[in-house]
């Protein structure tokens, strides 16, 4: 996204901490998850907090919904190679922080992972992925399901209405072709632009409350800090990341080295087979 424009990252922080601005995040939901939902209020927790690390990598915003649902809306913007399992920390910790002493367990609450990535993670040609959990007979392939009782006592048709939900929406692979109100959004979350006939649920209201943050003037220096707080942390990772790169190709050379001078070959010969220079070859070998 160019920065020219208020990332969506940052201005949801903004936007969706206000209770009059409710209806933007409810519009968003309600589109991904295919059912009218109405949030109810915006929860602190540890996960939401803002340090100094979370300003620059993610946005975590925990919501409760009128069903008692609780709902992580994490936008993630670095690289993580491990960033399926914060996510599962995450609605993990989640479950167990707000189930209290002596609750029985039909009172778990259930919980919603909603996760914007904006860098190319995994490997997959759709842009929203929804994972969920379901028993799968051995022998007959069969979903398991609540007996009638079950239903009654767990409030649900499904167990997979039971267990956590995990949506991953790759932002970077849209298309740009809108075929549907979530793919409106979806293409508001990649470009912050909505198409004349957008229709989707919260919509106009997100792109007027953006307007609006950039016409405000200590809102636009808060966000100019804070973009170049994260081009400083992009750079210093480039940076570690090729000096580590660098420093592993030595290793290697060395590693080579080292089996040459077992081998008994000259500091000449082993200098042209790795290319290292003389001089550190020997510096090498004194170390030694």
């Amino acid at each position: 996204m160019a920065d020219a424009l208020i990332r969506f990252d940052w201005a949801i922080k903004r936007l969706l901490r206000n209770k009059a601005n409710f209806v933007i995040l409810e519009g968003f939901l309600s589109e991904l998850l295919m059912e009218d939902i109405e949030i109810v209020e915006i929860l602190e927790s540890e996960s939401n907090m803002q340090d100094a690390g979370n300003k620059l990598t993610r946005v975590d915003l925990l919501v409760k919904n009128s069903k008692g649902d609780l709902v992580i809306i994490e936008v993630q913007n670095s690289y993580r190679h491990d960033y399926l399992m914060p996510i599962l920390f995450g609605v993990s910790k989640l479950i167990v922080d707000n189930l209290g002493k002596g609750m029985d367990c039909t009172q778990v609450k259930k919980v919603i992972s909603v996760n914007i990535v904006y860098f190319n993670f995994g490997h997959g040609e759709d842009y929203i992925y929804r994972g969920s959990t379901n028993y799968i007979g051995l022998h007959k392939a069969d979903t398991l399901a609540l007996s009638e009782q079950e239903k009654i006592v767990f409030k649900a048709e499904r167990i997979d209405k039971l267990y956590p939900e995990f949506y991953i929406i790759k932002v970077n692979n849209f298309d740009n072709v809108a075929k549907n109100t979530l793919d409106e959004w979806v293409n508001f979350l990649k470009t912050e632009e909505v198409r004349a006939g957008s229709t989707a649920k919260g919509l106009k209201e997100a792109k007027d409350e953006i307007e609006m943050l950039r016409l405000d003037k200590n809102a636009m220096d808060d966000y100019n800090r804070e973009i170049e707080a994260w081009r400083d942390y992009s750079s210093d990772m480039s940076t570690n990341f090729l000096a580590g790169k660098i420093e592993g190709k030595e290793e290697g050379k060395l590693e080579i080295a080292q089996n040459c001078f077992n081998e008994g070959r000259s500091v000449a010969q082993i200098s042209k087979i790795t290319g290292l220079a003389e001089a550190v070859l020997l510096n090498f070998l004194q170390d030694k």
